[in-house]
């Protein structure tokens, strides 16, 4: 799925476009034991309570495709008889109406979770009558010819309140607040079928994940029966694994700064498309290439790239690409550069040793105290030219 079409399944979550038939919960404790159960219809339920709800699958459905919301298939092993894809789609055709499949999801959920404090399953089911679209993209809702019929899970994890005080209106005194436990925003979910293509694939399934870094393996297998892609933290990692094992010792500034650039303009080329970049081994060789890296350096590329992304392996230009910082560190010092000018910091050897260069102009803040810039003294027993000379 990509943004266009996971904010076309977010704008039905509101009282107008809600197409939300059933939600299903079930309040688990921290020693995995379920304390509440409840299956309601979605309509029935209060209109402050179903705006909360609203704001919760609204979150399940947030962040960065391929970071926060990962695009999942499904092997040829968990559509066959007795596998997690023919569960899903069990539990979907049941409208949750099924006591005993919903309890086996249940159960599915909490071993595969993994998390040491209380939380609360949600589970919903939605048809949405997808609208037609003409030629210039609007929406022509009596041209529908498909239902998208879906699951949508959010796991919150349920927190107690802080301790204070608080003002009672009743007895007009300031007194200790009773704490009580709170839902909080999602912190796992998916949604299943995908939404591609606007339309229903059975083959593939949404998951979200609040934390890039944690995406809980045991989760997309056991339950989803997915392989676990690699997270964004691994993929920027793991191309600066293949940046550092293709230059070798002699990778040098200008050849990292001008491939981070490289990178930085190819996202530019495509942030109108809805679908997200992302670089298989033959697009990173041509970045390399066109940022300078030497020929005699690149005929180890394809090695190092396989070694560490997989031959097959692809990354998504937005988990590897530095598009709001531009760091350089030292042992002692840290210079922070927008990356738009990481080309004012230059390698130069002075009095035979490297040195980064940084021009400045008149304004330079110490600490955040505004300083002038440093002027040139005059050699001992000369003095400074004036300016009409």
């Amino acid at each position: 799925m990509n943004k266009k079409e996971i904010l076309e399944i977010r704008k039905q979550f509101t009282p107008r476009n809600c197409a939300i038939t059933r939600i299903c919960g079930c309040y688990v404790d921290h020693e995995k034991v379920k304390q509440m159960e409840s299956k309601d219809a979605f309509l029935s339920l209060p209109e402050e309570e179903a705006f909360k709800y609203f704001d919760i699958f609204k979150k399940t459905l947030s962040g960065t495709v391929g970071k926060n919301m990962l695009n999942l298939e499904f092997p040829l092993d968990a559509e066959m008889p007795g596998g997690a894809q023919e569960f899903l789609l069990k539990l979907r055709d049941s409208k949750l109406q099924d006591d005993m499949l919903l309890e086996e999801f249940y159960d599915k959920v909490i071993a595969a979770y993994d998390y040491g404090e209380n939380y609360y399953i949600i589970l919903i089911h939605a048809m949405y009558d997808i609208p037609g679209k003409a030629s210039d993209g609007m929406e022509m809702f009596d041209a529908s010819d498909e239902v998208y019929e879906y699951l949508l899970m959010s796991i919150c994890p349920v927190v107690l309140s802080k301790a204070g005080l608080s003002y009672n209106a009743q007895d007009n005194r300031i007194q200790d607040r009773i704490r009580d436990w709170i839902v909080d925003m999602p912190d796992k979910g998916f949604l299943f079928p995908a939404f591609n293509d606007r339309g229903t694939d059975l083959h593939s399934v949404l998951y979200y994940t609040k934390k890039s870094e944690d995406l809980q393996p045991e989760m997309i297998e056991q339950l989803l029966g997915a392989a676990t892609p690699m997270s964004a933290d691994t993929q920027k990692e793991t191309f600066q694994t293949i940046i550092e094992d293709t230059l070798g010792e002699d990778g040098d500034y200008e050849t990292v700064r001008n491939i981070h650039e490289t990178l930085a303009d190819l996202m530019e080329e495509h942030k109108e498309e809805p679908e997200p970049l992302t670089l298989d081994c033959t697009d990173v060789k041509k970045i390399f290439e066109q940022s300078g890296v030497p020929n005699e350096k690149m005929e180890t590329f394809e090695k190092n790239f396989a070694e560490n992304a997989g031959e097959k392996g692809q990354l998504q230009a937005s988990n590897i690409a530095e598009t709001k910082k531009f760091n350089i560190e030292t042992p002692d010092v840290i210079i922070k550069v927008n990356p738009d000018r990481a080309d004012l910091v230059e390698t130069r050897i002075i009095d035979g040793r490297q040195c980064l260069v940084i021009p400045v102009d008149d304004h330079i803040e110490v600490n955040g105290i505004s300083v002038r810039t440093i002027s040139r003294r005059p050699e001992p027993g000369k003095e400074e030219s004036s300016a009409s000379e």
